[in-house]
């Protein structure tokens, strides 16, 4: 039903999110997270999986569900891959592929690989990447 008068409408501000950790699961302060069927995990290389942002804190779930990792979308420095994976700066304003919880390639892998998100630049020592839900 539509709305007859005013509403309080609660709101987030959009760049941290909580997320449930997956059973038997470590995330590390400072890496690439990504869910995996609704649960947060770390990033690796597999298919299906929705990059979410960079860990802000250190989390371990025994069971899934029984921790949260705080989440924050932005813009973030990850390890660049080797070889004919390397992102290079042509590749601004390209996807980049998730290989593990800190390195982005420039290819699927022959479709191995979920999308981490967008290229922003390229520096000698890393990717610059603008990851997570909503961006």
């Amino acid at each position: 039903m539509a709305l007859a008068q005013p509403r309080n409408t609660p709101s987030r501000s959009g760049e941290v999110f909580g997320f449930p950790v997956a059973a038997s699961t470590t995330i590390y302060q400072g890496s690439l997270v990504v869910l995996d069927a609704g649960y947060a995990v770390p990033g690796a290389t597999d298919t299906g999986l929705v990059a979410v942002g960079r860990a802000e804190e250190t989390v371990t779930a025994v069971s899934a569900g029984d921790a949260a990792v705080r989440v924050r979308r932005g813009i973030f420095k990850f390890a660049n891959s080797a070889d004919t994976d390397a992102i290079a700066q042509a590749d601004v304003g390209a996807d980049c592929y998730i290989v593990d919880d800190q390195t982005v390639a420039k290819t699927s892998g022959t479709n191995t690989r979920s999308r981490a998100g967008q290229i922003v630049a390229v520096d000698a020592d890393g990717v610059w990447v603008q990851i997570g839900l909503g961006l």
